[in-house]
């Protein structure tokens, strides 16, 4: 099994909460990361109908049953059973007796704060970081490779390839969980709605230009979106708001959680495909903000990543702050370098006040180069 970063974050804090949640999409690996960190907890899956009839016909027998050391995996499947739980906890105060997973965040989420507010740290896995995927000696040799395979687990675990797993995963995605969370009726209409969006990463949010392409409404769109981001299949990043006496735009830009993913729906076939396609940059981008993602929920922190883009067009592709101090991150897929990479970061760094320290650019090749107006990172720069 390949280590996960973030068991050490679960392990301290199930001493210190009476409940930890653990949620992330679909194969991000879960399941498997709660019974190797906890391997004496009792492991309930209430997918299990007959687990799930008990829980939901006999809660208190059900907490009787299983009253402390329990992983309940898929609990947003027994809504009803957090009160009971809440109840339970506060009655015995005893840190690390359950453990929530699941992968509808609304839904768990929406529980979560309900019943269990303050009595539950809330933890989010995504599929591999590039650094798990070292450490297991399985990440891809190329930036191409890495981009079309994408991280889940599943295809290291079992060796498939990406057709082998992707488009299965995107029907199970669409025809199972999307009903849970909204009625949508026309299920092709929503799939093509997603294979529209992965055209559209690293591009501003355009609610009008995907209701016309999909023959909706803007606030079906608006709805549907709200699905791709509860369920881990997108993100949206925020413009930054500090106005630097220049007008910022106001749209987010649109991100998916897994490239591979990605790669899938924009029916790219091959690694190979990729050297010629439009979205190869914008895929390399979107890999890159996703380690910045996995990096801070994998210790168990918040993310404040935004962008900035100014009305003439000057941009940064990625803000990350810490402690209220911004550093900005331009990304390039390509591997040579060149001095205008810098020019919409040296422009941000005029306007902002910010130093060259940080300032960076994090390209496709294989050289860390130190310049006068920041620093030139590889990808190894940022595991």
């Amino acid at each position: 099994m390949i280590h996960r970063t973030l068991q050490s974050s679960l392990e301290r804090l199930a001493t210190k909460y009476p409940v930890i949640t653990l949620t992330g999409p679909r194969q991000s690996g879960k399941s498997t990361l709660l019974k190797h960190a906890f391997p004496d907890y009792k492991y309930i899956s209430l997918e299990d109908l007959d687990m799930r009839e008990f829980a939901t016909t006999d809660p208190r027998g059900f907490l009787n049953t299983f009253s402390s050391h329990v992983i309940l995996d898929e609990a947003q499947r027994v809504s009803s059973l957090f009160s009971y739980i809440q109840t339970h906890v506060d009655n015995t105060d005893e840190s690390g007796m359950f453990i929530l997973a699941g992968s509808h965040n609304f839904l768990l989420m929406e529980s979560v704060n309900q019943s269990l507010a303050g009595r539950t740290a809330i933890l989010k896995l995504l599929p591999f970081s590039r650094n798990e995927m070292k450490d297991g000696a399985v990440l891809p040799a190329s930036i191409n490779e890495q981009i079309y395979y994408g991280a889940y687990p599943r295809l290291y675990d079992k060796g498939l390839a990406p057709n082998e797993f992707y488009p299965y995963y995107v029907q199970t995605y669409v025809e199972r969980d999307v009903r849970q969370l909204k009625n949508i009726g026309d299920l092709s209409r929503f799939t093509r709605f997603i294979k529209l969006c992965a055209g559209r990463i690293g591009q501003l949010l355009n609610l009008s230009s995907l209701a016309v392409e999909c023959g909706v409404s803007v606030p079906t769109i608006t709805s549907w979106l709200s699905v791709l981001e509860a369920s881990y299949i997108c993100y949206l990043l925020r413009p930054d708001w500090n106005n630097f006496a220049k007008r910022l735009v106001k749209n987010p830009k649109l991100y998916f959680y897994d490239t591979g993913l990605a790669c899938s729906l924009l029916d790219i076939k091959s690694p190979e495909q990729l050297d010629l396609h439009f979205s190869r940059g914008a895929l390399f981008e979107n890999m890159v903000i996703n380690e910045f993602i996995k990096k801070a929920w994998n210790q168990g922190q918040e993310t404040d990543l935004r962008f900035w883009r100014d009305s003439q067009g000057n941009e940064v592709d990625l803000l990350v702050y810490d402690a209220g101090q911004p550093s900005a991150y331009e990304i390039k897929s390509g591997e040579t370098f060149h001095p205008d990479f810098f020019k919409g970061l040296t422009k941000w760094g005029t306007i902002s006040g910010t130093d060259a320290s940080h300032l960076n650019v994090i390209y496709g090749g294989q050289q860390p180069i130190a310049t006068a107006n920041g620093q030139l990172m590889t990808l190894n720069d940022i595991d």
